[in-house]
């Protein structure tokens, strides 16, 4: 979860870098080039290249459109507004797959479920302050980031039945790449990274692989009880960078209504752990 916390920041962090040159587009592009190389190199040297398997592309598919659009509007929102902002809202995420696990997964809508969704949705609030400081585009874009991530982990549990994590993390590269491109280069032009960008796009590959690596392994061998507070830790320490090297005011309101929706979720997998 260390490692997962650290990735989950450098990523911020390499994001804003490149987005003074770079749309989310070509982004996500670079990066999902990255991604294929590393899969194909790593997975190469385990001998795990035969577990890729074509029979449930379909469904990689609609997976990898969730995520390619969350991981856009979370890139978009890490360049507009508080980092520690973008991280709050996300970790809206586990609320909105308790929402779709009845209907995805055939798993019970539980009142605590329900209670937790509540819960989540007033942190929103407390983050946001619609009514105060009126909802502007990096908010919206960080809360449908949310929802993005949601499907992804849906349809993520659903592949993991029958596919292997090499599987998994292949097509994502090798789908995320083609839905790059063709949004990148659609209108003809496609801005090549530059000396200054390059680092900071191998950063990014680097740290998208090993965060979802590094957490996935975390929740096969820890209870997600245990595993969940560690991820939240990155939100004070995303703060703390917003405040250093971006000159981000210390806001209250986004620790407070981040509080509220870290204990929705963790109310939520107390209770389903306990039962």
């Amino acid at each position: 979860m260390t490692g997962a916390v650290v990735s989950f920041i450098s990523m911020a962090v390499a994001g804003r870098a490149v987005s003074l040159e770079l749309d989310t587009f070509e982004l996500m592009t670079y990066r999902s080039m990255i991604g294929v190389l590393l899969v194909l190199t790593i997975a190469g040297a385990a001998g795990t290249l035969g577990q890729v398997r074509v029979d449930r592309l379909g469904l990689h598919i609609v997976r990898n459109l969730f995520h390619f659009t969350g991981q856009n509007l979370w890139f978009f929102a890490i360049a507009t507004i508080p980092l520690a902002q973008v991280f709050a809202l996300e970790f809206t995420s586990p609320i909105w797959v308790a929402l779709a696990a009845p209907l995805l997964l055939a798993e019970r809508l539980t009142r605590m479920r329900i209670v937790a969704a509540i819960l989540g949705f007033v942190g929103v609030l407390v983050v946001a302050r619609p009514m105060i400081d009126g909802v502007g585009t990096g908010q919206i874009a960080a809360a449908a980031a949310a929802i993005g991530f949601a499907g992804s982990i849906v349809f993520t549990k659903i592949l993991t039945r029958t596919e292997s994590i090499t599987c998994i993390l292949f097509w994502l590269a090798v789908t995320q790449t083609i839905f790059g491109l063709i949004c990148a280069a659609h209108d003809g032009r496609m801005a090549l990274p530059s000396a200054t960008t390059a680092p900071w796009l191998v950063l990014i590959g680097c740290a998208g692989l090993s965060a979802h690596f590094c957490l996935t392994t975390a929740l096969s061998v820890a209870p997600a009880t245990l595993v969940v507070p560690m991820d939240f830790a990155r939100l004070p320490l995303i703060a703390l960078i917003g405040m250093l090297f971006y000159a981000e005011p210390f806001d209250i309101y986004v620790l407070v209504g981040a509080a509220i929706i870290f204990g929705a979720n963790y109310l939520n997998l107390w209770y389903e752990s306990r039962r």
